[in-house]
This record gives C-alpha cells, structure tokens and sequence, in this order.
C-alpha cells in the first residue's frame, strides 16, 4: 500500500508546474555554476602561481650585519587556492593573499575580493548557495501544501476514510515528493562534474572524490531537514496560501536572518580588537624598547669614553667595539623582553578572536543553514579550519625566520662591517597542512548530527501532530 501511496504522490508531483520549475533550474544553475567557479579558480591558480615565482626570483640571502627596518617584509606566505572551492569558495577569497614576515611580527597581503569589490556586492554564486538558499526554497514549495492542500479541498477527509493509516499517508507525502525532488538534483549535479571532468578537475584523487561523495550527502540531509520544516507547517495548517506565506516567513530567518544575527550579537556580546591595532601596538611596543636601548648605550657611551681620547679613527672604532660588546647582553634582554610583550599580545588578541567567534557559531547553529555551511566549507577546505592552518603556518614560518635571522639583527650598532660570512639563506615558507577527510568529519560532528537532529524531531513533531489533529 506504501508503494502505491509514493507512486501516487511521485505522479502528482511530475505533473505539476513546480516539477518543471524544479527541473529547468537544476539542469540550468549546477552545471553552469560548477563550470564558472572552475574557472574562476583556475585565474586563482595562475595568479598564485604568478605570485610565488615573482617572490622567489627576489634576493634569498642576507647579511645578519644588514640595517632591517623593522616594518619591511623580508619574505612572504602566499596562501595556494583548493580546486574543492569550485563547490564553496567560503573563505577561499576573503583570506589574506599571502602573509609577510617582518620583525615587528606579520602582515596580511590584500584578499582577492579587493580587486573584485563590486562582484562581491552581488554576492557569490556557487554550489553551496545553491543548496543553501536555492533548494531549501525549493523544498518547502515541494511540502507546503502536502496536507494542507487536501485538508482545504477536502480530499483528505475521504482518502482517511478508507481505513489508511495516517502514518503510511504521510509517509507517502514525505518519500514521494523527496523522490522527485533529489532526482534531478543528483542528474544535474552528476551532469556538472562530468562537465568538471571534461575541462580538467582532478575529481578521482583520492582527496576529492570521497569530500565531493560526502559533500552530496551532506546536501540531501539538509534538503530533508526542510522536507521536513515543510512537513510540520503543512500539518499545522488548514489552509494552503496560510501554509505557503509561513513557509516562506520561516525560511527568510531560518536561511537570510538567523545566521547573520548570530555574528551581529556576537560583535556586542564578545567585542575584539582588530588587527590592524594588533600590529600597531607592537609597533609601539618595539619603538619603546628601542628607545630604551638607545638610552642605555647613550649611558654606556658616557662611562666608556669618559677620559678617553677619541682623535684618532682607529680610537673611535675601538671605542664603538667595547660599546657594542658591553651592549650584547643589553640587546639580548631586550629582545626577550621585546618577544613576551608581543606574545602576551598574541594570546590576547587570539582568546578575544576565539570567544567572539565561539559565541557566534552557537547563536548561529539555531539554524540548519548555518551548519551546511561550516560542514561544507570545511569539507571543501575553505572554511575555518583552512584558515587556522594558515595563520599556524605563517606562525611557524615567523618563529623560523625570527630563530635564523631576526633575532641576530641589531638595530645598534657602532660600525657595520658586512661580514660575508654571515651570510644566510632565508628559510623557505612551510607547506600549508591539510586535514584528512575523517578529521574533518571529527571537527565538524556537531553540525551533522544537528542536521540530522532537525530532520528526526521536525519529522516527528509533524507525526504526532498529524496523528493528534482533527480530519
């Protein structure tokens, strides 16, 4: 009887006009937009590539002897695109550029949405907002009136008559229009990556296959959480243009409204500094110990060369070589002092960043929408976690630089001699390290068993109040 039901509902949905709808938007949007973005990555692909052998025909080897401003860039970071951001570009283009290194700590280059502002004014189209806004529309106007719609002309009164239990017809609502609904998502994305294929993108390494597999069942969970959001207003309901005016109410919050609100609050509950004030009180935080250093040796020069004839150059290379031996354990000192003030900076502006962010996801997670989209990105490895192993990488980077040349660079010195001999070469920038796909599924659990926490208790609300109403 079950099967009958879904073969029913299943031709009734076919032949209405929003199969169509549904049909002429997948086979037009996915593969056209999986096809865009692969080319908009492979301009992100030269442009990076471009960057790189730019930086590496510039000077590699320094003298340690060398006067550095401290504000200047000796090396830089350039952060590498991800062919997976052909389905989520995330934070793929609002992520620095690359990360310089300079010995008052590191900078960020411009992201790529700087030189695509009014682009970005329009929003970005890709998988991910398909699904995201798109099909979850979509879903609702498949499920609105399922119930509704027969309650109000009276249908459903005489097919429950019949001695059907109400569990099998809604059942059959629910499998049926899903069917329907899935089927021409699945062809069309399926269309899209043969299309992807066929211009070029690796889709059988063994890193994408499995996150493009485990990226379509994300997608077909979140579409059934609004199957099921539909369900519980369509059983709620009596009438169909009632049901269709707050399926669409509940979906403008639960996609457009909810989660941007939660990063609002989050702003007023957990402010933070930015990073820009960051880097410039560690600015400060060096010219105050300069100047410290600056007084002392003026001090040592005074007790030095107090009684000492200095006509003469070689007396006054002399002289300035015991300033700079008595000044070493000065400088070294300073220099840590220098390091623990900018480190306790560090760690402050990371637990503000790490609160302020912390409370946004959870206020955020209320909505199914904002889980698809941190389980997406991670997947497709734009997301957050793309972006702490970027800054950890630009981290370790600077500890390497600091340890091989800035912590040998003295801004005080008397004479200075270029000795070819201390000359080094500059550390090359570390691989950017990237999960496994089973590490990533560990960091983003929460959000797939909330998606699938929504789809059992909607689905359940609607059963039971289904079962409870009066027919």
């Amino acid at each position: 009887m079950l099967m009958t039901l879904i073969q029913k509902e299943i031709m009734h949905h076919i032949l209405s006009v929003r199969f169509i709808v549904l049909l002429l938007m997948c086979l037009l949007l996915v593969p056209l937009t999986l096809s865009i973005n692969y080319q908009n990555y492979r301009q992100n692909l030269i442009d990076y590539q471009e960057a790189v052998k730019l930086a590496s025909t510039e000077e590699t080897e320094v003298n340690t002897n060398m006067e550095l401003k401290p504000e200047l860039e000796v090396s830089k970071l350039f952060l590498k695109p991800t062919p997976l951001s052909v389905f989520a570009n995330g934070l793929e283009d609002a992520l620095p550029s690359y990360l310089g290194m300079t010995r008052n700590g590191i900078t960020q280059g411009p992201p790529a949405l700087v030189s695509a502002s009014l682009f970005y004014l329009l929003g970005h189209l890709d998988f991910l907002f398909l699904v995201g806004t798109v099909f979850s529309l979509l879903a609702l106007l498949f499920t609105f009136d399922a119930v509704a719609g027969e309650r109000e002309a009276g249908t459903l009164r005489i097919t429950l008559a019949n001695s059907l239990p109400r569990d099998l017809f809604l059942w059959s609502k629910l499998i049926g229009g899903y069917i329907v609904f899935i089927v021409p998502f699945l062809v069309s994305f399926l269309f899209g990556l043969l299309l992807l294929v066929a211009q070029g993108f690796p889709l059988g390494e063994p890193e994408i296959f499995p996150r493009v597999l485990s990226l379509t069942l994300v997608s077909l969970i979140y579409i059934a959480v609004f199957f099921a959001i539909g369900t519980v207003i369509t059983t709620y309901l009596d009438n169909s243009k009632t049901a269709l005016i707050v399926a669409f109410t509940v979906w403008v919050f639960a996609v457009l409204i909810t989660p941007r609100v939660g990063f609002l609050s989050a702003k007023f509950i957990a402010p933070t500094q930015t990073a820009q004030s960051v880097y410039l009180e560690k600015t400060a935080a060096r010219e105050d110990i300069n100047a410290e250093i600056k007084e002392k040796r003026l001090k040592i020069h005074e007790e030095v060369g107090k009684g000492r004839p200095q006509s003469s150059f070689e007396e006054q290379i002399a002289l300035g070589q015991e300033i700079d031996k008595q000044m070493e354990p000065i400088q070294e000192e300073f220099r840590q002092k220098f390091n623990d003030s900018v480190d306790e900076i560090d760690r402050q502006y990371e637990r503000e960043q790490a609160r302020q962010e912390g409370v946004a996801e959870t206020l955020s997670r209320i909505s199914p929408t904002s889980s698809l989209i941190y389980l997406t990105t991670n997947l497709t490895q734009t997301g957050k976690t793309k972006r702490k192993n970027y800054i950890q990488a630009g981290e370790r980077y600077y500890v390497a630089l600091d340890e091989d040349w800035f912590s040998k660079v003295e801004d005080h010195v008397s004479f200075r001699a270029l000795d070819p001999k201390k000359n080094i070469q500059i550390t090359q920038p570390p691989p950017l390290e990237t999960p496994t796909l089973g590490e990533t599924l560990r960091q983003s659990m929460v959000d797939v068993l909330l998606l699938c926490f929504f789809v059992v208790a909607l689905t359940t609300v609607a059963f039971l109040k289904f079962f409870r109403s009066d027919i």
